[in-house]
């Protein structure tokens, strides 16, 4: 239950104390993964605060996206049922535009948001039920084969919409992630994605900023380091496997020898250790629609965010 008494479903396939194992192991091996930057409390704070004021342009250019286009989107879906699987749904509130939008038309829309964050999982359910819609979270890291095998649908089940938006794609392997979506689409399902199409110094710039840097040091505190252990690194780098697909990198470089402790485990790191953090693919426009497309993914309708950052794409298997 939540602070007003609601009851809120969230089905876990992936528990706290697997989440808490994962940590420490993958600290040990010197790479944050991912789901690490929305566990801790503090980090679901800091994240929501970087969305909060517009500060951070790709939360803007995603939701005002969404904004834009629902009308238009929900017309490519039959009267009847739907189910809206969102992957790594974070608070939920760019999906919660577009199950309006879908309603509004006619459609009975179900919602399972997916995520490893309970308190983003949480919101995410939460305001969809308020809202009207049944809701069921699914804890589940869906970089996970097991948990994949999970999340797919029952050949004779409604169709299904397949959200990953906010540049979700780009934070993991991009061309291996497509064709893993790809492989959870049936015949009449539908993948909406977006990503960041890359524009050099303005895009670095808006990841090395005050408030991006007050994100990505929120795991780092929920351990107890600090800015005078070490320094945040963010570097640009270029995929050799496609031209113009892009990744920015980030990575934790200790200036001395520090010790973290999660729960009573020690993490220590040693002077220059570099503790690599999560990264963030970025694409030239043409990229982007190879990636899908060489998935086996045929894109039906593509909109841009108004300063042409943001590239989204409504696709179903080719």
């Amino acid at each position: 239950m939540n602070g007003r008494g609601d009851v809120i479903p969230v089905h876990a396939l992936v528990t706290e104390n697997d989440l808490a194992d994962e940590f420490v192991a993958s600290f040990r091996a010197r790479r944050l993964a991912e789901k690490f930057f929305y566990w801790f409390p503090l980090s679901v704070r800091a994240w929501l605060a970087l969305c909060s004021d517009g500060a951070y342009r790709n939360f803007v250019r995603s939701r005002s996206l969404i904004a834009h286009s629902a009308q238009e989107l929900a017309r490519f879906f039959p009267l009847g049922p739907l189910e809206v699987l969102s992957l790594g749904s974070g608070q939920g509130d760019k999906d919660l535009l577009l199950l309006e939008a879908l309603r509004e038309h006619g459609i009975r829309v179900s919602y399972v948001p997916v995520d490893t964050s309970q308190a983003l999982l949480e919101m995410a359910c939460g305001g969809a039920l308020r809202a009207g819609f049944a809701a069921q979270g699914l804890k589940a890291d869906f970089t996970r084969p097991e948990h994949r095998a999970a999340l797919a649908a029952e050949p004779e089940a409604p169709p299904r919409l397949v959200i990953l938006i906010g540049n979700t794609l780009g934070a993991f392997d991009p061309i291996a992630a497509a064709g893993e979506l790809a492989r959870l689409l049936r015949p009449r399902d539908r993948l909406l994605v977006d990503g960041e199409l890359y524009a050099g110094d303005t895009t670095m710039a808006g990841y090395d900023n005050p408030l991006n840097r007050r994100f990505a040091w929120a795991p780092l505190y929920a351990v107890g380091l600090r800015d005078g252990d070490g320094e945040l690194r963010f570097e640009a780098k270029d995929d050799p496997r496609l031209p113009g697909l892009h990744l920015i990198p980030k990575h934790f470089h200790a200036t001395r020898d520090v010790t973290a402790l999660l729960g009573g485990e020690l993490l220590r790191l040693q002077r220059d250790d570099r503790l690599d953090m999560s990264q963030s693919y970025k694409y030239a426009p043409d990229t982007f629609l190879r990636i899908l497309s060489d998935a086996g993914l045929a894109a039906r309708w593509q909109g841009r965010s108004e300063d042409g950052r943001f590239l989204m794409v409504l696709a179903e298997s080719s």
